[in-house]
């Protein structure tokens, strides 16, 4: 991806996914559950601090100081049918 795309929702679905809108109109779905025995996703392996998500200096945060960066979360990403 050529340019940073910023979250601006994000919605908590099952096994570890997020259902992800970027400033472009794009909806798109990302899958942690290959992160969630990595250094720092184990703190929020629990689903329901999972499940605290949001978005916040244009990515998805967790409390404690857990982020992702955008561009992993677009790059790593599937497009939602329209």
């Amino acid at each position: 991806m050529d340019v940073l795309l910023d979250v601006v929702s994000v919605e908590v679905g099952a096994d570890y996914t997020l259902f992800l809108e970027f400033e472009n109109g794009e909806k798109r779905v990302f899958d942690m559950r290959h992160l969630m025995d990595k250094k720092p996703f184990t703190k929020i392996k629990n689903e329901h601090l999972f499940a605290q998500a949001k978005v916040d200096y244009g990515t998805v945060v967790w409390p404690g100081n857990i982020d992702i960066a955008p561009e992993t979360l677009y790059d790593d990403s599937v497009l939602l049918a329209a």
